[in-house]
């Protein structure tokens, strides 16, 4: 079993997106894990991630990372035995899973809606880092591409100044 690996990683992605990083492959890797694993379960309202497709929308993210056939939700737990893994060993890329929960209004009165699905790729190499997004299932709520820009936000506040710039930009 390899932890951050997916055996069956689909051939073909939806969307990809590459990054320059002012952090190191593993830095990186660290802060992505940590990112994501503050961010399950909290609920996010519609217009936090993208241009609402849902009136009155609530999100949750759900993130899991890869081990071989499976994959773990990054809980309190998984966090540990990642960020202990990372520390040892060298790894080019991170696979997951991200589950997106939609609900409709707010409090008791939330409808629930169905759900998406993606799983990523996380590929890094000097100074670069790149997601590849496959969107299993689901009604597409959210794009490949706003799951990217999540991500891509969440790394860069975690930092007094961005730890990632979009290719192309200045």
């Amino acid at each position: 079993m390899k932890l951050g690996f997916f055996e069956n990683f689909p051939a073909s992605v939806h969307y990809a997106e590459s990054f320059n990083s002012t952090l190191s492959s593993r830095s990186l890797q660290q802060r992505l894990i940590q990112a994501l694993y503050d961010v399950n379960r909290q609920e996010f309202s519609f217009e936090q991630i993208a241009i609402p497709t849902v009136p009155e929308g609530r999100v949750i993210f759900e993130f899991g990372l890869a081990e071989s056939e499976n994959f773990n939700f990054i809980d309190k737990g998984e966090l540990k035995k990642a960020l202990d893994f990372l520390a040892q060993e060298r790894v080019n890329s991170l696979d997951l899973f991200c589950a997106v929960r939609y609900y409709r209004g707010n409090g008791q009165k939330k409808t629930p809606l169905k759900f998406d699905y993606f799983i990523l790729r996380t590929v890094f190499s000097k100074d670069l880092f790149e997601i590849q997004v496959f969107h299993e299932r689901g009604p597409r709520y959210l794009s490949p591409e706003d799951v990217v820009a999540f991500i891509f936000l969440r790394l860069n506040c975690t930092s007094n100044r961005g730890v990632l710039r979009r290719l192309g930009q200045g």
